[in-house]
This record gives C-alpha cells, sequence and structure tokens, in this order.
C-alpha cells in the first residue's frame, strides 16, 4: 500500500524534481517506509511505500522493468500474485524482488490492459512506457484504492489524493459548485466529479491512456469492468450455495492474509467482521482485533443501540484474539474535525469520524486491517432500500421511487432555495439525470421483482459501496494503515452477483403482494431496518458465530450524532454553521441552511447526516478552496 503522483507537462517542458519532490511530500503520510522519483524531460512519476510485501530495497518505486521500456508507480495489493508470477516465469520473465509490485509491471509489460483482468486485489497505478511515450492509468475493477487525475493548460497531472495534484504552485484551485449540488442532494458524488474544478476521480473499473505522439495529446478513457448482478438460468439449489459460499468466502479471507507485517482485523460486533475475524484467527492465533464504541450516556430512541462493544467482546472472547477498543465521545468529533477533514478532502457517505479513529486505533498495532465492507453490498443487506422499487412497472417508474430515497441531504425544493447566490452557475444541473445516468451501462431486462432488486443491488456497489471505499482509503492511509476488504475478492464477488434474490432477502415475495391501497402500517415494516436480508450469509456464518450475531437486525457502524448534535455538540454546530462569516456562505443561502440547522437543533427533524456534511463542506472550503 502506498501513494503515487506524476505530471505529464505536454507543452514538452521539463518537469521540475522540486515540484515532484513537493507532491510526494503531500502523501507521505501513505508511504512513510520511503519514496522514490522518477524524471525523464516531460514526464515524471513519484511514489511513497508503506511497506507491506518484501520489506527489503528491492520494492522501491518507481520500478523500471528489466529491458528498461516500462516504468511503475503502483499502489495495491494484487493478492494472486504468486500464481501470475508463475506464469510469467514460464514465458521467460525473471524477477529481482518477491514483491507483487514487480508482478504488475511485468504482467504489463507481457499482456497491456488485458492484465488488468486477471489482477485479484486493490490497486491503482501509472505506467510510462518509454518506447511508445504513452501513459496508462488505472484503478481496480470496485474503485478500493483512488486515482486522481486533472488537466490545466499544458500540464497534466494525477495522485492518490488531491493533495499531491494541489501541492503544484501553478494549480488554480477552484469550487465545481455542481459537484457541491450532486452532494448535497445524494451525500455523495456520482460522477467523476470533485469538489474542485479540472480534478476528477477516474472511475473503478476503468484505465485512462495518452498518447504524446499524437499531434493533440489526449487522455482517452475505458471501462474493463463492471457489475452486473443478475437471476440464474438454472434451478437453484440452496445448500449447494450456501457450501460453495463457505469455500469462497474462506478462500477470500485467506488469500488476503498475505503479509511480511503484523495483521490485525476490525470486529464491531456484526456477522461480517465478525466472520472475517474467525477465519483469519484460524491463521493467526491471538490476532489483534480492533472496534469502537460510543458514551450512549446522553443518546436516546434507537442510537442506545449503537454501542456493539459487548458483542464484539464476546466474540472476541470466542474467537481468542487480542482485542483493543476504544470509547468516542461527544468531543471527540470536534477533536478530529480538522484533522480528519484534511485527509478525507472531500466529504462522501456516512459519518466518518468513527472510522477515522478506528484506523487510529488499528495503527497502533498492525500496518494491516481486513474490514467487512462490502458484505452488505454484495448480499442485499439493506432491503428496507430495495423494496421501494421493487414493485415498479417500468424503469422511469423505479427511477422515481428511488431517486427520492437517494435524496439523502436536501430535497430539491430546499436545494433550490439553497443555492439561489449561484443558481445561475447550478440551474442546469438535474440530479435525476444523474442518478439514472447511474444505470447507462447496466444491461439488465426488467421483467420481475427480482429485476429491480438486482438494480438496486446495482446502483448501491456503484454508488454508495464506492463512497464508503474512498472514505476507507484515505482515512486508513492517514495513519499509514492497510485496509483489506475480503468480501470483495473476485470469484466472491463473481458468485454473489450471480446468486439468486430469494436467497439473500427473505420478504420480497410478501413485499410484492402489497395492495398500495392497504394502510400504510402494513407497508412500513418492510421499509425499516430488519434482519431480513443477506439470508445465505447468516445461513453460511452460523458455521463460525453465535446464532444471536447472525440473526440479529443490521446496525452500521454509526455515532449517536443526532443526540450529539442537539445535546454536547450543540454549541460547536451552531459556531461552525449559524455564523454569517462561514465559509458556506459564498456559495449557499444561510437562511435556508440555518432553518434546516435549527430544525434538528430543536428536535423536530433528524437532520444528523446534514450537519456532519455541511461540516465538512466547511472545513473543506476554509482549508483547500477559499485560502
Amino acid at each position: 500500500m502506498c501513494g503515487i503522483a506524476g505530471i505529464i507537462r505536454l507543452d514538452g517542458a521539463p518537469v521540475s524534481p522540486v515540484v515532484l519532490q513537493q507532491m510526494t511530500d503531500s502523501i507521505a503520510h501513505r508511504g512513510p517506509d520511503g519514496q522514490g522519483h522518477w524524471i525523464e524531460g516531460n514526464v515524471a512519476l513519484g511514489h511513497r511505500r508503506l511497506a507491506i510485501i518484501d520489506l527489503t530495497p528491492a520494492g522501491h518505486q518507481p520500478m523500471i522493468s528489466a529491458d528498461h521500456r516500462f516504468v511503475l508507480s503502483y499502489n495495491g495489493e494484487i493478492y494472486n500474485f504468486r500464481e501470475l508470477r508463475a506464469e510469467l516465469e514460464a514465458q521467460g520473465y525473471w524477477f529481482r524482488s518477491q514483491t507483487d509490485s514487480e508482478v504488475v509491471l511485468n504482467a504489463l509489460a507481457h499482456w497491456g490492459a488485458r492484465a488488468l483482468d486477471r489482477f485479484n486485489g486493490m490497486f491503482a497505478f501509472a505506467l510510462w512506457d518509454r518506447r511508445k511515450q504513452t501513459l496508462l492509468l488505472a484503478r481496480d475493477r470496485y474503485g478500493i484504492k483512488p486515482l486522481y487525475v486533472a488537466q490545466q493548460g499544458k500540464v497534466l497531472s494525477f495522485g492518490s489524493e488531491q493533495k499531491a495534484i494541489l501541492a503544484q504552485p501553478e494549480f488554480e484551485r477552484k469550487l465545481d459548485k455542481p459537484a457541491l449540488l450532486e452532494y448535497l442532494t445524494f451525500q455523495n458524488i456520482f460522477t467523476d466529479k470533485t469538489l474542485l474544478d479540472d480534478i476528477h476521480l477516474l472511475p473503478p473499473g476503468h484505465y485512462a491512456t495518452i498518447d504524446l505522439r499524437e499531434d493533440t495529446p489526449k487522455l482517452t478513457r475505458t471501462r474493463y469492468w463492471d457489475y452486473h448482478f443478475r437471476e440464474p438460468d438454472a434451478p437453484v439449489d440452496r445448500q449447494e450455495y450456501i457450501e460453495e459460499l463457505d469455500r469462497l468466502f474462506t478462500q477470500a479471507v485467506q488469500r488476503q492474509l498475505v503479509s511480511d507485517v503484523e495483521l490485525g482485523s476490525y470486529l464491531s460486533g456484526g456477522m461480517d467482521s465478525g466472520s472475517i475475524t474467525a477465519i483469519a484467527a484460524q491463521s493467526f492465533p491471538y490476532l489483534k482485533s480492533f472496534t469502537c464504541g460510543f458514551d450512549l450516556s446522553s443518546a436516546s430512541g434507537i442510537e442506545l443501540a449503537f454501542d456493539e462493544r459487548a458483542k464484539a467482546e464476546a466474540m472476541s472472547a470466542r474467537f481468542k484474539t487480542e482485542h483493543y477498543e476504544m470509547v468516542l465521545k461527544a468531543g471527540d468529533m470536534e477533536r478530529c474535525l480538522p484533522t480528519l477533514a484534511y485527509h478525507l478532502e472531500e466529504p462522501r457517505v456516512g459519518q466518518s469520524y468513527p472510522n477515522f479513529y478506528a484506523a487510529k486505533l488499528a495503527s497502533k498495532f498492525v500496518k494491516v486491517v481486513l474490514s467487512g465492507t462490502g458484505g452488505d453490498e454484495m448480499f442485499g443487506g439493506y432491503p428496507w432500500r430495495y423494496y421501494r422499487g421493487a414493485n415498479s412497472r417500468n424503469f422511469e417508474e423505479y427511477i422515481d421511487e428511488y431517486y427520492l430515497y437517494w435524496q439523502r441531504l436536501v430535497d430539491n425544493r430546499h436545494l433550490k432555495k439553497m443555492f439561489a447566490p449561484v443558481m445561475s452557475e447550478v440551474d442546469h444541473v438535474w440530479t435525476r439525470d444523474i442518478f439514472r445516468d447511474v444505470f447507462a451501462t447496466h444491461e439488465n431486462s426488467l421483467d420481475r421483482p427480482e429485476d429491480y432488486i438486482n438494480h438496486s443491488l446495482y446502483f448501491e456497489a456503484r454508488t454508495f459501496l464506492h463512497g464508503l471505499f474512498v472514505v476507507e482509503d484515505k482515512l486508513s492511509m492517514a495513519h499509514s494503515l492497510e485496509n483489506r476488504v475480503p468480501f470483495m475478492d473476485n470469484d466472491l464477488v463473481d458468485f454473489a452477483m450471480q446468486c439468486p434474490v430469494s436467497l439473500k432477502l427473505n420478504n420480497l415475495s410478501d413485499v410484492v403482494r402489497i395492495n398500495e391501497n392497504e394502510a400504510g402500517n402494513k407497508q412500513a415494516k418492510f421499509f425499516q431496518k430488519s434482519n431480513d436480508g443477506k439470508q445465505i450469509l447468516r445461513d453460511m456464518m452460523v458455521r463460525y458465530i453465535p446464532t444471536e450475531i447472525t440473526s440479529a437486525e443490521k446496525q452500521g457502524f454509526s455515532s449517536p450524532d443526532a443526540s450529539w448534535f442537539k445535546g454536547e455538540s450543540m454549541e460547536f454546530v451552531r459556531r461552525k454553521l449559524m455564523d454569517k462569516h462561514s465559509c458556506l456562505y459564498h456559495v449557499l443561502d444561510k437562511s435556508v441552511v440555518t432553518s434546516l440547522v435549527s430544525e434538528h437543533l430543536r428536535g423536530e427533524r433528524n437532520r444528523r447526516l446534514l450537519i456532519w456534511s455541511l461540516l465538512n463542506v466547511e472545513e473543506y472550503l476554509r482549508k483547500t478552496v477559499l485560502l
């Protein structure tokens, strides 16, 4: 796990070594174990190393191929690198190190971009072909590792984080207001935009190339992979599916245990991290495990169930892990926000400061940690969301139903008023179209409720899960910690995508029978959190973890901020969001924002996600844009 950066000057001017050094210095937290720079005229690649596999200097990057044709700057882990190495050795390639980086380099030299289909892991890299004068940028299938790309004038630059691009003294910073509108609708950015003009996030499952031999070199993007959730053609044997899932899940965890440094696991109290820990602990006696809990002394309602330390401790005792935990209090969000916003760069999904503290805790003991992210999105962990579109009669009706639900922060009515000061710059943005465009490449017939459920699974993998990965990467690497996600093993994902909906959800048949004229309370139970989802995972995981865990209702990793924002943290919220000098009000209408925030402070509406998002945006504008 590392950090990469680079520049190509399209005007042919030489790259400044000082600027490249500034770029890699800006992401030093991603790789405290070493740095490297390679410059040849108008092309430069930089690297920061977090040594995980082969800790010797042989793993130094940028790495140059044996024939000196290719130069690689790479971030990630390829878990099947040993199998690929054996294939390449049979083709006559020889290796100077034991790293997966060198396998990636030789695989790309041998197979070109087709090598991407062979990689089972997480990655983002830049490969320069000195002979053909071409650059290849690529990101893993699922977007676990980020890669930002920018072009201003005749300078093309890229990096693992926006910081690397912004380290260029001549880079002009300007807020992308349409992207901010998109974020304040979905609490996410579905397009490739960021909150800064000219900086884009290369989409998951894509590579991009530029050929400097052309008269007008232009970066061209190509999709090489996409999700495809579908119903199987053949009849289903439930037990066979459970046995195959057990085999693939165990294989996925074991594959991701490869490391030359100490490895641990998050243990939240839920079944995803619990099952990963159970498998990992079989190979690592006294595996270190980590959890964060919450002080609930001022919490109320459903938030009283947010602290899962007791469940995590029980599973730790069962698996004999060396367990560490941290308790978060209301003031912890306030204390970490400036540092968190610096590393996160721009907010994405959820309320991410518990992830920041969890990574900080784990990094004190290990350099690699296993996470349960992806289990919900692959196996249907959010049925109350999918059911909202299950009875749609056509695609457009489905879009309308699901789009309304995914306006997570501000609905269209308030959004127009909120952006009134800059409406002329955003009035062309239609967030429903942005939402609809997520499905542009998803070829899936919509003939039955199961097809609409698979459409929702596709949507959430492409958007919500990707947002989680961006957050997890930034906040783990802020602490020089590698975060691995066994649920995103290629073979396991392939299985999940063709696993029938009937093995994931229990209540779909009841939802389908709902009469639209029935009283609302008969329908409401299907649109609330439950233990309905991930049925096949529950059936398989009971082999490893207690039934009280596998049968429990879904509980996300959430802090009791709804209570804290109108309690201990109220003055902090007022100070940040009610001040007329807040950076937010360079763009947004203050009266609309404060009215929405006040609804929460008075206890009238739960707007915790909006408040968290506004706090993040305020910090981002202050530190990054409005310098």
